[in-house]
């Protein structure tokens, strides 16, 4: 009998589960870029989350290449948008890059706590 009165909460729960908290990233780089001569190369990506405690003020945007974090900056007038340059070698005909997002989140009872968020690991071919 009791598992009939917690029924209604065990639902509220799950629906909470399943739709959460979802941050997207949308990379606007075009999957291929012709090879230029000083090996930095134009990134852009828009970043989204559903996160109400997230402090949008707070993010701090990066491009992840080989191990080293280059900074983003956000694109003026647009929301939600950062662009920047990310290296490659002169002997590289593509590279592996991911977006990461730091940022701080409101917590219920304590200051804020930080976060980061990685995009899925994407591909840009240099052409010759």
């Amino acid at each position: 009998m009791i598992w009939k009165k917690s029924l209604p909460f065990l639902s509220l729960v799950t629906l909470l589960l399943l739709t959460g908290c979802s941050t997207t990233f949308t990379r606007l780089t075009p999957l291929q870029q012709a090879r230029n001569e000083n090996n930095l190369y134009p990134v852009e990506v828009m970043f989204n989350s559903s996160q109400q405690s997230l402090r949008w003020d707070s993010i701090k945007p990066y491009v992840l290449v080989n191990g080293e974090l280059y900074p983003l900056r956000p694109v003026p007038i647009v929301l939600h948008r950062w662009e920047g340059l990310m290296p490659v070698p002169t002997t590289a005909s593509s590279a592996n890059y991911r977006f990461k997002f730091e940022y701080l989140y409101n917590q219920v009872g304590a200051g804020p706590k930080s976060a980061s968020s990685l995009s899925p690991v994407y591909q840009l071919k240099i052409a010759e």
